[in-house]
């Protein structure tokens, strides 16, 4: 597989997703995937996204940088997006944040089998303590 066809396999993987496609996330999931060396399977996978879409209804995946070299891809996920709740044990309640994703991936038979990932949880952070200092000072 050319870096090219891996890359093209990914961006459909992403539009799956962003279309919320499960019947068809088979196609680019392994029955047997890993997610950050945890065994889920396709079925954990898929109750996974499905869970987050469920907190995050305006979730969207927005590819920022994607580097291929088979059987691997890089990627770096930008959201824009008003979590309901708690999010990564923070209290968001649909306020609008802003937010990236790294993410690597190991295909398998042009499947996705092993996926490493890191949310950047400080830039959540901060957004939330620059918008308590802003309503602390009246602004």
């Amino acid at each position: 597989m050319t870096r090219d066809d891996l890359a093209d396999i990914y961006r459909a993987y992403i539009a799956c997703l962003n279309r919320q496609n499960w019947d068809a996330l088979g196609e680019f999931v392994a029955d047997d995937a890993i997610h950050n060396g945890q065994s889920i399977g396709l079925s954990g996978y898929r109750k996974m996204l499905e869970n987050d879409f469920s907190e995050i209804p305006d979730l969207y995946f927005d590819v920022q940088m994607l580097v291929s070299n088979p059987p691997l891809i890089a990627s770096r996920l930008s959201f824009n997006c008003s979590p309901k709740g708690r999010f990564f044990g923070l209290d968001i309640n649909e306020r609008k944040i802003s937010f990236a994703e790294n993410v690597f991936y190991a295909f398998r038979e042009d499947k996705i089998f092993e996926v490493w990932s890191v949310i950047d949880k400080a830039a959540i952070e901060a957004q939330l303590q620059s918008a308590s200092a802003t309503r602390a000072s009246g602004s």
